[in-house]
Order: C-alpha cells, then structure tokens, then sequence
C-alpha cells in the first residue's frame, strides 16, 4: 500500500468524523453528562486513531508541497486531541478517565490509547539550538581540570588507610592461594598415561561430544516448545533481514526529503521572481484599470467619487467581491455604522454570555463550544480532496511547479495589490479635490484615556537587569553554575507501565482507582510533548504552562522530565533551591537568576524550567536544615516571572515533589495549573518492568526466574527500587554465569529487604493532599450536590401519600359522629 493510498484511507475516515461534528439537523442541547462525556470520548478516540495513522503517512511523503498539505492537518488534529480532552475534564472532573468500554465497541487495544509523539518534532531544531551547542563546547573546552584537588587531612589520611588496607588484602588473598595449591599437591596435577590405543582415545572424545550437543539440542527444543505453549516468555528477537531493510529505507527516505526541501526552497525564490518580472507590470496595470472603472461606475451611479476602502478593510479586494458598486458603498456605510455601534455592543455582548452561562449551569446543560482547529481540518480535508486526491504519487516525488506557481502568483498579485492601492488611494483623492471639490474626511484619532491617579499604584516597565549582555554570555554563566544542563537521552516510551484494565469496573462500585503508569505516561504527552513540539496548537489554544509531577521518591519524576526534553528537543534549565546556597544569595540574587532563566529559556525555544523539590519554594514552615539557604524567598520573583510569558511561547513550568503536603496548598496550586500524581507500580506494571529492567541490565529472564513471584513480593516498592536491585545483583561477573547458573528469584531477596518501600500511610498522605487540590475539591463538592439532589429527590416520593377522596370523606364522616 502506497503511501499516497493511505493518505486517501486516512481522509475517508476524517470525512465520516467530520459528518458527525457537523450533523445535518444540529443536536440539542444536552443535560446527561455522562452521554456527553462519551460522545466526546468517542471523538477523542476516532482522532487519535486518525492522528496516529496520518502521522506514518507524513512520515513517507517525501514531496515537500504534500507534506504541508498533511501537516495542516496534523497541527488540527493535535490542537482538536487537545480540546475533547479539556472539554472531558470539565465534564468528569478528573485528569484520568477510563475506556475500557468504549475500547470493545470501537475494536481498539491499549496500545491505541498511546499518544504517539510526531518525529517532526526532533527534526525541526532551530539555529538558536545550534549555537548553544556551539556554546556548550567552548565552555567545556574553556574550563580547566586542576590536577591536584585539594582536600582536608581527615580525607587524606582515611583515603590512604583504604588503600593500605586494600593492598593488604590483595596480599593476604595471594597468598591464601599459593597455600592451598601447595596444599592439594603438584602430583594431582601431573598427566598420567593411560591404556587407550589412538582409536579408544578416540571413541571416547566422540562420546563425550555427542552427549554434550545432544544435551544441548534437547534443552533448545524443550524451551521452543514451552514458548511455543505460553509457558515460558519469549525473549526479545533479533532485528530481521527486513527491519534492516526497513531501517535503511527510512534513512534514505530522510535524505531524501531534505534533498527535496532544499530544492523546494530555491525553487520558491525563483519562481517567484519569474512570475513578477514577467506578470508583475500586467498585473499592476489591470489592478488600476480596475480600479479607475470601479470609481467612474460609483460616480455615474452616485453622483460622487467613492471612499477608497482602507487596509484594515481589505482595501481594493473588497472591491472585487462580484458586488455593484452601490453594493460596495453601501457595505463601506454599514461598517462604518457598526464601528461607531461597536463599544455598545461589547458591553451587551458581555452581559449575555454572562447570563447565558448562568442559565447553562442551572440547567445542568453543557454548550457545545466552538472548536478553533476544525476550520483548519476541514481546510485540508478540502485541499485534499480538491487538488491531492486526483493526483498519484508514482512519478511525483519532485515539484509540483504548476501548483508552485498559483501560489507564488497570488502571493505576487497581493504584493502588488498593496502597492497599487497606495497610489490609487491618492489619485482618488485628487480627482475628488479638482472634480467634486471636496475632501475626505480625516478619521479622528482615538484618544487615549488618561490613567486615574490616586491610591492606585502607576505600573512600571519591568526592567532588564541583563540588556548589556549578550545570549551567549547569559548561556554561559548557566551553564558554568549548573543551571543549564544537557538533558538525558530517554524516550517517553522508556517510562514502562501497564494499562489497568480494572478501572472502569471500580467506578462502578463507587470506588475511584488509582491511576496507572500508562495513565501518567499519556497525560505527559498531551500535557507537555504536544504543547511543546507545536507552534500551531500554541497560538489558538490556552495551554497550561505550569505541570506539577507528585509522588514518592523513585516513581519516574526525573525520568519523565528528560523524556519531555528528548522527545521535543527542548533544553533543559534545572532549578533546585538546593543550588542556591553559595551562588545567588539574598533576595536580589533570586531575583536576578529567575530573570536570567526565563529570559534564556524565552531565547532558545522550546524550553523546560524543572523546578525540584518544588514544595520548598511554598514551604508552610522552613525547617531548620532549610533555614540557610530560604528557598521561600523564590517565591515573590517565581510568580512574577510566570506572568512574563506568553500564550505563544513554548516554555513550560515543570515542578517535581515527593512531599507535597508541607507546602501550603493553595499558592501552590495557584502556580502549577495542571497537577498529575503519580502512584506507586501496580502487580501488572511491577511484572512487566522486572521483564524489560532485566532485559536492559543485560540478563533475558529464563524459565528458572519466577517473575511473577517477583512482581507479587514487591507490593509497595517503586520503579527505583526494582531497578536498583536487579543492578545490584547483575554485577559483570554475575553476567557471565547466566550461561551456567540462571537467575532465581531468590537472588533478589537480599537487596530488597535493605530497602524502605512506601507504606500506607505515605500513600494515604498523598491522597489526602490530592484531594484538596482545585480539581478533586470541585469533584468532591460535584458529588455532594449530586447526592443532596438525590435525597431530596427521594425524600419526596418516600414521603407520605396523598389521601384520596374515599379517605377525606371517611375521616369527615368520624369527625361528624363525634
């Protein structure tokens, strides 16, 4: 299947998504959450599956003006993923949301729910990333390594008691050795000759070689088999005649495509200047006849030379819409009515919004907001289906150049509009002066109202404590006192964890399930990777430019930090209030590192500002440890230098804690707007990262290795800590015994109990602090307002029947008797 096939597949099923957003007979409004909730999550669903595809699709194109085709699309579709996900926050109250259900409707698997992170993004790297790594090798190349470090005579005297007592030993082994060699003899050793002819010797050799291969094939067919039945794991396969095949493809189709957009680049230049020497004096010459009609037309019909419309009105393009002139005149009259109706209008606009929300919420009801990307969708569906549908890939792997030159015609023909209009705009105004003698009237200046003085402060312009200074200076200085680092090497996919298939089923019983690590690894994708990576999503979408990682120590905050960073190639500055003891000391020296960091971090986009040990910033009371360094007088600067950043900016706000209840918790949750708590491994993701650590320290878990005894004895441990074990016990010269002596779980024991796992009450901790966060209080009081309206609800149809008329006439008649 070509990649021109999959690129139709791909817009036959946007198309069928595209008729459901927009039905024949628009739907009502709806008051059922949950069915809102799910007709979103369907949505959400079917544009991943079609995002995940045309990503692929992009990814094989190698023509240049069909790739841009499908990157408009891919930016909508980002952008969309990113608003059904907000819109299903709202709905449910909570950063997770469950499946299960929906995946066997739509025949999907767990792995269709992965946020699959566009590889454009690596490959997109701008010059200001160039030089800082330019930056970064003169000043490693500048520091200089003193070769004699100095130390106190404590260290130096136990460094050498360590090595004495080093050499002692050596000594003492060496001569353990000898002796129990002298000790077992020298005639052990000696060969003795023996009875056997050359034939018998022979035999022998051959028997004892025999048994040992077929040993050897027996245990491979017994493993095959155990594999083959689902007894035994298989271990990870080698990469095929194929995958290297399929490897080299994609590195040449990579050369390829920059081959491809470097000619594409030329080609614009020259085409364009083509077109406007040889069409640009014919076309600046129609423009003015066209115009010059369109005044007399307007002066037979009216009498007087007509306004010329001004730039903001699209100037002589509103001209030629296919309009009479009195048609245009009257056009110009009506704008002109409605900006002078306009301020009116605004606070009337305002007021019912106002009470329409009021009256939404009352209702229960949920509008249907309008979407800022589906224009763009339906944009490149039309350019696909209009110009790319018709025409094959085969043979069309360079330019274009009669689509080439379209566009560049009308960019030309804009160009040359805008210069047309300048001097017809004062022939106009001549001929009005000398024929009707009379002259435009001027528009009056708006005047700026005047500030109110008083008991209001006047603002100020935030200075710029380093204008002197110039960007590679600034690097420099961070990246000298470690604030600017290189960050690691680490996929997003490297973050291992299993989806949880009993989530939806818990919810059921009223019981909330903690979220599992596919769960975080998601939400940092849509949180993070895609607001970074994508300029377009950032200029019409509000994204949260603060992200709070919460959970115990070793549970992957790090980790997923530097992943953010590899995956969108954004740099790293590292913030801890733990740096700041000796190197930016007092309130100024806070204030000038802040400014410094986001004023780099603004220079060289993307960026990652990763806060650690956030809680410290907002402690409730600085313990005594903290007192020296005061990381509370972070706070005053941090947030004002958050309000220096602009929607458009792609730098994000990471903060990491592993205590995050002795902060005060509303400042807190003020500075970070999307908070995400990460829990402890559950059985299914403990057993499959037991699976992949061993893999990776180099051991291939046998059938003696009983993992899920592994997985069940480390209820409570965090990734660190199994990490940390299987390192522990895989030394090299226990890798080199696997061959012989396979790994048992037994081994693992050791190194485990020396650590401290993470007890109930810790966990406990963490979701009592969770719970009081913007987003689970607002669930919480959802829920209790629910619960209310259902007593209330049940109290009046438990309560006490109405009486009849047989049973009023009854007691009247008792009554009369008495």
């Amino acid at each position: 299947m070509t990649s021109h096939r999959k690129w139709a597949a791909v817009h036959g099923a946007l198309q069928d998504l595209l008729q459901e957003e927009f039905p024949v007979e628009p739907p009502g409004p709806q008051v059922d959450r949950l069915q809102l909730l799910q007709d979103r999550a369907i949505l959400y669903l079917k544009y991943l599956q079609i995002f995940r595809s045309l990503e692929e699709v992009y990814e094989q194109l190698v023509q240049p003006q069909r790739r841009r085709a499908v990157r408009v699309v891919l930016d909508g579709l980002t952008g969309r993923i990113l608003e059904l996900k907000s819109q299903m926050v709202e709905l449910e109250l909570s950063e997770f949301h469950y499946f299960d259900d929906l995946l066997l409707d739509l025949k999907m698997t767990p792995k269709d729910l992965e946020i699959p992170v566009p590889r454009y993004f690596l490959r997109e790297k701008t010059q200001l990333q160039a030089k800082f790594a330019n930056i970064l090798e003169t000043v490693q190349a500048n520091q200089t390594v003193s070769p004699v470090q100095s130390m106190s005579l404590e260290k130096a005297v136990r460094l050498l008691q360590v090595s004495e007592r080093v050499r002692q030993g050596r000594i003492r082994a060496q001569f353990v050795k000898e002796l129990l060699q002298s000790e077992r003899g020298f005639h052990s050793r000696t060969w003795k000759p023996t009875n056997l002819t050359p034939d018998q010797a022979a035999i022998q050799i051959q028997k004892v070689w025999r048994g040992h291969s077929q040993r050897n094939r027996t245990n491979t067919l017994r493993t095959q088999e155990m594999i083959s039945l689902g007894m035994i794991p298989a271990g990870p396969p080698g990469p095929t005649s194929a995958q290297l095949q399929a490897r080299q493809a994609s590195l040449d189709r990579k050369l390829i495509q920059n081959q491809n957009e470097e000619e594409y680049q030329r080609a614009q230049l020259r085409v364009k200047q083509s077109i406007l020497d040889v069409e640009g004096t014919n076309v600046r010459e129609t423009l003015q006849e066209q115009i010059r009609q369109w005044s007399s037309e307007c002066r037979d019909a009216t009498g007087t030379f007509p306004d010329f419309p001004d730039s903001e009105d699209g100037g002589s393009a509103a001209i030629f819409c296919h309009k009479t002139p009195e048609q245009v005149s009257a056009e110009l009259a009506v704008r002109r009515e409605d900006g002078e109706k306009k301020k009116s209008r605004q606070r009337g606009g305002v007021e019912k919004r106002r009470r329409r929300k009021r009256r939404t919420e009352e209702d229960g009801g949920q509008f249907n907001p309008r979407s800022s990307f589906l224009p763009d969708i339906v944009k490149g569906h039309e350019t696909f289906t209009d110009v790319w549908r018709c025409r094959d890939d085969h043979g069309q792997q360079s330019l274009d150049f009669q689509l080439l030159r379209e566009e560049k015609r009308q960019e030309v023909e804009q160009e040359v509009r805008v210069q047309v209009d300048e001097l017809m705009r004062a022939e106009l105004e001549n001929l009005r002066l000398v024929v009707d003698r009379t002259q435009k009237k001027k528009k009056k200046k708006k005047k700026k109202k005047k500030k109110k003085t008083g008991s209001r402060k006047k603002k100020t312009k935030k200075k710029d404590l380093t204008s002197d200074r110039s960007l590679q200076s600034l690097c420099e200085e961070l990246i000298l006192q470690g604030f600017l680092v290189q960050p690691m090497n680490i996929k997003l996919s490297d973050y291992i964890g299993e989806y949880n298939y009993l989530a939806s089923t818990l919810r059921q019983v009223n019981i909330e399930p903690m979220p599992s690590l596919s769960d975080v690894r998601q939400l940092v994708a849509l949180y993070a990777v895609l607001p970074l990576g994508s300029q377009a999503v950032l200029e019409k979408f509000l994204v949260a430019k603060t992200l709070l990682l919460a959970g115990p120590s070793g549970v992957g905050k790090k980790t997923l930090v530097h992943a953010v960073c590899s995956e969108t190639g954004a740099h790293l500055f590292h913030l801890s209030p733990a740096h700041l003891n000796n190197r930016y000391p007092g309130r100024g020296g806070a204030a000038y590192l802040l400014h410094l960091i986001f004023k780099v971090a603004g220079e060289l986009q993307p960026s990652v500002i990763w806060i650690e040990d956030a809680e410290k910033i907002f402690y409730k009371k600085t313990p005594k440890t903290g007192r020296e360094s005061d990381p509370r007088r972070l706070k005053k600067d941090l947030l004002k230098s958050l309000k220096t950043l602009k929607l458009e900016d792609r730098v994000l706000v990471i903060g990491t804690t592993r205590r995050p209840f002795d902060a005060e918790i509303k400042p807190f949750c003020e500075v970070y707007k999307k908070i995400i708590l990460i829990p402890r491994p559950d059985y299914a993701s403990r057993l499959v990262l037991w699976r992949e650590l061993l893999r990776a320290e180099g051991a291939e878990p046998g059938p003696a290795l009983d993992l899920s005894s592994l997985a069940k004895i480390t209820d409570g441990f965090t990734q660190g800590h199994i990490l940390q074990a299987a390192r522990s016990v895989l030394r090299p010269h226990r890798l080199k015994k696997l061959h012989l002596q396979p790994l048992t779980a037994a081994e693992f024991i050791q190194s485990l109990s020396r650590m401290e796992p993470v007890y109930r009450e810790e966990e406990e901790a963490f979701r009592v602090w969770f719970s009081r966060t913007p987003l689970s209080h607002r669930k919480a009081q959802a829920a209790k307002t629910n619960e209310e309206e259902g007593r209330r609800g049940r109290g009046r149809g438990g309560g006490r029947k109405k009486k009849s008329k047989e049973d009023k006439n009854k007691t009247k008649k008792k009554k009369m008797k008495r």
